[in-house]
């Protein structure tokens, strides 16, 4: 049986290696990616699938703002492990981050990746339209979803991160670290 919950201190080390497996070193040269560094994801958005207490799934949501100042969030990465991908468990993990970000008041997510797939949760291109990221991305895999209607109207510029700051900066740097040691081995 697989349960979501949220993510722990202990998933850190499995959430890097499954990372790894799903995305390879190239994660890490990714515009959201620079969204996301040093930053803590948005309270309560980071949710970790488990079963029999090891990391099978991982998906994570960021605080970040439009250039207008519009609060939104930036979900990213999900990942399944590879051997259990195709089973619903990816679809899993966007309801329920879906919903906890609704019930905990955000009003939109924004994504860069696959619109077939991100398509079956509400996510369209148009609503991201308007909306640059801080760096090279995809245009048409640059995805909107509004959690509350309007959230994303007139939204527009570059994104920018606003998050809280990592309190461990050293933490993280040694978990990449860890993983770039990983990579090259």
């Amino acid at each position: 049986m697989i349960q979501i919950r949220d993510e722990i201190a202990s998933d850190v080390a499995a959430r890097e290696h499954l990372l790894d497996a799903c995305f390879g070193p190239g994660r890490f040269l990714k515009t959201s990616q620079r969204l996301r560094e040093g930053r803590r994801p948005a309270r309560g958005l980071a949710l970790s699938a488990v079963r029999d207490e090891t990391l099978v799934g991982t998906v994570r949501l960021w605080d970040v703002e439009t250039g207008c100042g519009r609060p939104a969030l930036l979900l990213g990465p999900l990942a399944v492990d590879p051997a259990l991908q195709g089973a619903g468990l990816g679809g899993m993990l966007m309801r329920t981050a879906l919903a906890e970000a609704k019930d905990r008041g955000h009003g939109a997510v924004l994504l860069v990746g696959d619109a077939p797939y991100y398509a079956r949760f509400g996510f369209e291109r148009a609503k991201a339209d308007a909306l640059y990221m801080p760096g090279p991305f995809e245009r048409e895999r640059f995805l909107g979803l509004e959690l509350k209607a309007g959230a994303l109207t007139e939204a527009e510029g570059v994104l920018r991160a606003t998050g809280a700051l990592d309190a461990l900066p050293e933490v993280a740097a040694e978990a990449a670290a860890a993983a770039a040691r990983r990579r090259a081995a």
